[in-house]
């Protein structure tokens, strides 16, 4: 069994797309990372920082699923990293109505002990500063950095995110993060010059129509599985994540074969994170339902040729 050490946000999401609109839920990139981990055998633990209007029960959902919580930090006194949105009606794009940082603007990382051997990290949606103080708190290498990142990070921290990305051998960004990070309009370009900046492998999200993997000059593309309904995307991004790295820390295989199951098992896993508000889905989901859907991405995908 493997370790995985996943670093993140544990949020308050408010969240309005044209099926309805939430109050305060559970939300945070460091929750659907974990959820999603949670589907494999590995020895998962959490650094993140929360207010003390956290409620328990939202802390015990992830206790609950054997994912360590000794690395979230409760802050007294303090208030919970908060982000309420709006979504169009393609769902596709978003309005970011409220960002309170609350806790998270003073958040200082601290890896527990027993995960500063982790063999797969998985660094969350966070401040590069951040990111790279974990990576400094790792006893050893681990076998697989994995990070994922935004446009407001290369607008506002340029030069800390390119020093990040030089230390990690897994970035997971969409297609336009990847052509602003390196002025490509080609995914095949762009992926060619991130590999160049220090990661070996290159992920790039579509969103609905799939993923791309890139290492070296071998490209694996999986499609994203039609869906009858999708109801809020928030999280589906991190859910593909934990999927993606909770997958390679259980086979503790990193070649490109392991990689390209791994986008699978994370776009799977993606696929139910939006069939419902916020984490709903996610907790109810079990392994009938998951095996279920995995066949069908394999019929989806599989064909014979003929070649004449």
């Amino acid at each position: 069994m493997g370790k995985l050490l996943i670093v993140g946000t544990i949020a308050f999401d408010e969240i309005e797309t044209p099926f309805g609109k939430t109050g305060k839920i559970l939300g945070g990139a460091a929750t659907f990372i974990g959820l999603a981990a949670s589907q494999f055998k590995v020895e998962a633990g959490v650094v993140s920082v929360v207010g003390e209007d956290l409620p328990q029960a939202y802390l015990d959902i992830l206790k609950d699923r054997q994912i360590d919580i000794s690395g979230v930090d409760i802050v007294p006194g303090g208030k919970t990293f908060y982000w309420k949105g709006k979504y169009h009606n393609d769902l596709n794009s978003r309005d970011t109505l409220v960002t309170e940082l609350n806790t998270l603007a003073e958040f200082d990382p601290i890896v527990p002990d027993d995960f500063k051997d982790a063999d797969v990290v998985m660094l969350g949606n966070l401040h590069p500063n951040i990111q790279l103080r974990v990576i400094e708190q790792m006893a050893k290498r681990p076998k697989l950095t994995v990070l994922d990142t935004m446009n407001f990070w290369m607008d506002n921290t340029w030069d800390e995110l390119i020093h990040v990305i030089k230390l990690i051998d897994v970035i997971t960004i969409n297609d336009e993060e990847a052509r602003q990070l390196t002025k490509e309009h080609s995914l095949v370009r762009a992926a060619a010059k991130i590999q160049e900046m220090g990661p070996k492998y290159v992920v790039i999200k579509k969103g609905e129509h799939g993923a791309l993997l890139f290492h070296k000059e071998n490209i694996f593309f999986a499609p994203a599985l039609p869906l009858e309904e999708v109801f809020d995307p928030t999280g589906a991004g991190d859910t593909f994540a934990g999927g993606f790295s909770g997958y390679l820390a259980q086979v503790e295989n990193i070649s490109f074969e392991s990689m390209k199951n791994a986008i699978i098992q994370g776009s799977n896993l993606a696929s139910f994170c939006v069939e419902r508000f916020g984490t709903e889905r996610m907790l109810e989901l079990n392994s009938d339902e998951v095996e279920k859907r995995l066949l069908q991405f394999k019929e989806l995908t599989q064909f014979n040729i003929e070649l004449t």
